[in-house]
């Protein structure tokens, strides 16, 4: 069976979970949380780094970062995981979904000025598969129009728009190294704090609204409850693996970029004859490989080609159902304008088997089955 993800690691994360234990600390701040978030920093060039207990926590301290009021309104796309929506309904935010673009899956950044009312607070892009979305006109309309930007870059680890990191370029960037991401924890994510200013208080959010993180830097002789907060941070366990992988980030993210341009060599063929469509990076963008996927015709050949590979032994997946067709997504927000692309699209697209250390014999059965269903 040729499976859909496989969880990556590198081989030290045995060693390092180890050496946690020897520490003594289990808990979170401990000596590889720390390695981790300077990681982070050094190789996004983030002032700050927060590892979290997931992608969805990291989301929700940016929503409550925000200093979000009942009625204030967020503008997002309707294509993404429910996490980046509930986040802000948490928070206490009315969401307003836009239409997406075909080509990349990201929010359609002509759409976004039209929906922003008197009320609208934030704009919340997400960078889907890896891409970015078209930030330099998405910060020019928050600049112009008061507003905070919140990046859920959960896919975005090892990805630059104009050779800035994304999570970086907005007020705050959020991490995500699930189990299904390029880097994993198991469960876990990190907020990027764009203005220092906001790390006190961020530290504040994470430590169950304690300032017990200077307390630990010894800063002060003792902590306390300062505001409201929550337990946002993850074990040292899950963070001594995740560094194994980060340790080793280059060659993770080479492996996949490889799978993934095989995949783009051998189905553009498949593309020009009008049977399917690939992915196609805008100039602007550098990605990681995080997924492949390939549009049917429509969801009928969408679902007719997941079962011809799975019966085959090949997993492959569909992805978000868009949000604003759910029952939450109806009851918390609403979708300004026409929904021209998001419901089309999504139900168009299929996931192909990706991670890292992919066998390419594997890859290209994928692809050969693929052709075989087109009867090419």
């Amino acid at each position: 069976m040729i499976r859909f993800h496989v969880p990556p690691a590198t081989g030290n994360e045995l060693l390092y979970i180890q050496q946690a234990i020897e520490n003594g600390t289990l808990c979170g701040d401990g000596p590889f949380t720390k390695k981790c978030q300077q990681w982070i920093e050094e190789n996004t060039g983030t002032p700050k780094a927060l590892l979290t207990g997931s992608g969805t926590h990291a989301l929700e301290m940016a929503a409550l970062l925000c200093d979000l009021k009942g009625g204030d309104e967020v503008i997002l796309p309707s294509f993404t995981f429910s996490s980046t929506a509930n986040a802000f309904v948490l928070a206490g935010a009315k969401l307003v979904f836009v239409d997406i673009r075909p080509d990349t899956m990201n929010i359609d950044e002509k759409k976004i000025e039209d929906a922003i009312t008197l009320k609208t607070k934030v704009i919340c892009v997400v960078h889907y598969a890896g891409v970015s979305c078209e930030m330099d006109v998405i910060m020019d309309i928050a600049k112009r129009h008061g507003l905070l930007v919140v990046e859920d870059a959960a896919q975005g680890v090892m990805s630059f728009y104009k050779g800035r990191a994304l999570g970086t370029i907005g007020d705050f960037g959020c991490f995500s190294f699930h189990d299904t991401k390029n880097y994993t924890m198991g469960e876990g994510g990190a907020i990027l704090l764009k203005d220092p200013k906001n790390a006190e208080r961020a530290e504040i959010l994470r430590e169950k609204g304690t300032d017990r993180s200077k307390f630990l830097r010894g800063q002060i002789d003792k902590y306390s409850w300062r505001a409201y907060g929550s337990s946002y941070l993850p074990s040292e366990l899950s963070a001594a693996y995740l560094l194994a992988q980060l340790d080793e980030a280059d060659k993770i993210n080479e492996n996949r970029l490889a799978s993934w341009r095989r995949y783009q060599e051998l189905l553009a063929p498949l593309e020009e004859q009008g049977k399917v469509e690939i992915p196609h990076i805008p100039a602007e963008c550098q990605h990681n490989a995080h997924m492949f996927w390939v549009k049917a015709k429509d969801l009928e050949e969408r679902t007719a080609l997941i079962s011809y590979l799975r019966e085959r032994d090949i997993r492959s997946q569909f992805h978000y159902v868009p949000l604003h067709s759910a029952i939450a997504g109806k009851k918390y927000g609403r979708f300004h304008g026409e929904d021209q692309w998001t419901t089309r699209e999504s139900s168009r697209l299929v996931r192909l088997p990706m991670y890292y250390n992919m066998r390419p014999e594997d890859l290209e059965v994928v692809v050969k089955t693929i052709y075989q269903f087109y009867r090419i």
